[in-house]
């Protein structure tokens, strides 16, 4: 995904689901879950035999047996011995508070955890190192299939790879025709994609033209910290330096991202959303067409089917973005506290197997990050019903072969977090000014990072 979508993704990958409290994000992370540490044995199974294996998530991986690619059913199916259990949580910030916790105190954790992109440095790095299980011995992943790059990320100074990849976040924007129509812009996805080709700038531009003919009651684009998410996406240095510390005051990246963020929330392109609000108004923002344009990684597509709904089927399209981009993109990681550990990293690995990405990415829209299912006729050939004859496939993928991952600092999910939601959206829903809104996110970094 998710992220942050982080992701995110996570964002990260921050997607639709119930949201929740701090407290009742904790609560749905922990509910059922282990009270203490496991022996990999997998006992503790029922009177019928039958052992629960619980997944920690974030936002829509795609793999429910509802809206999902009802892998968890096949599973099940495949070994009848098992019942998975999720629970899964909307913000994806609150959501590794509450798992830094419980793997803290090596109790309450689900047998495998997600974890978003802006995360994982953190998850791979000494504090946390410990904690996981070495998916590279154990459960039978093939990490040779995933990209190179992603494996990477979730690999240890001492070499342990602690997470599987689920998928990666190639970046398009994701528009709607019926709006660009009554705005008086074309509405041809290649036209679209002419109107920023080549720079984000033009995108802002884009977003003011749409703004002069406008449908009443509605902004471009959903957010300005969406589009800080998207643009700094695109940036060879994010928030970290090339040797992967943090270094977000003097990025480049950063200040291109901020600009053109706060140029966007104080010229009124935006709907001024917080995008995975807990109140739900951005879901009902798709639903109620308030926006034309979202930023949208490939897993974006799979929020868009899900909160716009049916009455919008064939309204969306997807355009090639001003820039190559990744934004999100998770991990499953199994924790050495959970009850099962050795069925948890069969799980971990059967789900992130070539096979498994390719039903998902054929349902939810996330892409795959093994590397034959990326390059696979079920990807390049992909559409997805909700989006008509979109060729998402060869979109995401086009847009996948662009990506040159950036440095990634254990604190990149944190400041991402304080820069958005406490930088960006208090600019653009509250009118403070950018310098004030710079120093704020300056001093929560300084009070609440210890490097």
């Amino acid at each position: 995904m998710r992220t942050s979508s982080s992701t995110r993704d996570l964002a990260r990958r921050r997607r639709p689901a119930l949201a929740v409290t701090a407290i009742a994000a904790c609560a749905a992370l922990i509910a059922g879950c282990s009270d203490g540490g496991g022996d990999g044995s997998g006992s503790g199974a029922g009177a019928d035999g039958k052992i629960t294996l619980r997944i920690g998530t974030f936002g829509s991986f795609g793999y429910d047996d509802k809206n999902g690619a009802k892998l968890y059913a096949e599973y099940e199916k495949l070994n009848p011995h098992v019942e998975i259990v999720e629970s899964n949580v909307a913000d994806g910030q609150k959501y590794w508070d509450t798992l830094k916790l419980r793997l803290s105190r090596n109790s309450g954790l689900a047998d495998i955890q997600a974890v978003e992109v802006g995360y994982i440095a953190e998850a791979t790095g000494s504090t946390l190192a410990g904690k996981w299980v070495d998916l590279s011995k154990t459960g039978g992943a093939d990490t040779s299939a995933f990209l190179d790059w992603k494996i990477k990320q979730a690999t240890t100074a001492d070499g342990k790879v602690i997470g599987l990849g689920t998928d990666i976040g190639p970046m398009a924007i994701c528009y709607n025709k019926d709006l660009f129509a009554k705005a008086k812009l074309p509405t041809d996805r290649e036209r679209v994609a002419r109107l920023w080709a080549g720079d984000w700038a033009k995108f802002v531009t884009t977003g003011k033209t749409y703004q002069r003919n406008a449908p009443a009651g509605t902004a471009f684009h959903d957010s300005a910290s969406g589009l800080f998410n998207a643009v700094l996406s695109s940036q060879p240095q994010q928030y970290a330096d090339a040797e992967g510390n943090l270094s977000w005051e003097e990025s480049p990246g950063v200040r291109t991202a901020w600009g053109l963020a706060v140029d966007a929330a104080r010229s009124g392109i935006t709907a001024k959303l917080r995008q995975f609000d807990e109140k739900g108004t951005w879901n009902a923002g798709f639903k109620n067409s308030r926006f034309a344009t979202v930023a949208c990684p490939s897993w974006m597509t799979g929020i868009i089917k899900d909160q716009a709904g049916p009455a919008n089927q064939g309204k969306w399209d997807i355009a090639a973005p001003p820039v190559a981009g990744n934004w999100g993109g998770s991990f499953l990681a199994v924790p050495k506290a959970g009850k099962h550990t050795e069925e948890a990293a069969k799980l971990a690995a059967w789900l992130t197997a070539p096979a498994q990405h390719a039903k998902v990415f054929g349902v939810n829209g996330n892409i795959p990050s093994t590397k034959d299912t990326l390059a696979s006729d079920a990807v390049q050939n992909a559409r997805i019903p909700y989006f008509g004859d979109t060729p998402v496939g060869k979109i995401y993928s086009s847009a996948a072969a662009g990506i040159t991952p950036a440095p990634v600092s254990r604190y990149d999910g944190q400041v991402k977090t304080f820069v958005t939601d406490n930088g960006i959206l208090d600019i653009e829903q509250r009118g403070t000014s950018p310098e004030e809104a710079w120093n704020n996110v300056k001093k929560l970094v300084d009070d609440k990072i210890a490097q």
